[in-house]
């Protein structure tokens, strides 16, 4: 995997007092910069069973994280973006990697040690309430998505994963683009099948809820009203 290298260096006085705006900058100063490619070997990022010694966070780009069973099926547990950390279970004494990462495209990863990653959370308060704020995100995200495929409909579930995909709340804009993403891939993540996915995909674009556009699929706002939707939809 091609990579370039950041040399780690103690932070600034300046550097330490961190406020959730400024630690992506922080943690630049730390940490090994490595490029992902959609394809080659460079797509693959660590693999199920690979020894759990780093943390990673998305700088630029998307990554998919994946879990193959025994019988060799797989299923996409997260599709990660710029600003997410995964791989942080090294920090609770995993010792081997529960799932496969790999890039769905271009983009930059921040590689941290796990003991540097140590060493900062031990050392810098509002590091450590910043990080425990993203662990506990990403906790409720879990639990959202157990309930989601428990309770929901296929044609929800299916919204609300094209609405995490698209990261709204994480901005105000009204419709952005997906990072390419096989039908067969989404149906992976909703727990349902890719022609059931087709369906709901071409109903969602009838309705004006996501266009296509030179291959790309474009999420608006007001798919909002599906997730929303109390009627069985499906």
């Amino acid at each position: 995997m091609s990579s370039s290298l950041h040399s780690s260096r103690e932070p600034s006085a300046s550097q330490t007092h961190c406020d959730g705006s400024n630690i992506p900058a922080f943690f630049d100063a730390v940490g090994t910069i490595r490029s992902i490619f959609p394809s080659g070997p460079s797509a693959l990022i660590y693999a199920q069973g690979d020894p759990a010694h780093e943390v990673f966070h998305v700088q630029e780009g998307t990554v998919k994280k994946s879990v193959l069973s025994r019988d060799g099926r797989e299923a996409v547990v997260a599709v990660l973006g710029p600003g997410d950390f995964f791989g942080e279970e090294c920090l609770a004494g995993q010792p081997l990697r529960m799932a496969t990462a790999s890039a769905l495209t271009e983009g930059t990863l921040l590689v941290i040690e796990k003991c540097e990653m140590f060493r900062l959370l031990h050392g810098s308060t509002p590091i450590a309430d910043w990080f425990l704020s993203h662990t506990l995100a990403r906790l409720r995200r879990i639990e959202d998505d157990l309930a989601d495929q428990r309770c929901n409909p296929g044609e929800k579930r299916l919204a609300r994963a094209l609405l995490l995909l698209a990261r709204y709340g994480k901005n105000g804009e009204r419709q952005r683009v997906l990072p390419k993403l096989s039908q067969t891939m989404l149906a992976e993540m909703v727990g349902t099948t890719r022609s059931r996915v087709n369906f709901f995909l071409n109903k969602f674009k009838r309705q004006g809820l996501i266009n296509y556009a030179d291959g790309n699929l474009t999420v608006t706002n007001l798919l909002h009203r599906v997730v929303d939707e109390e009627c069985n939809l499906q």
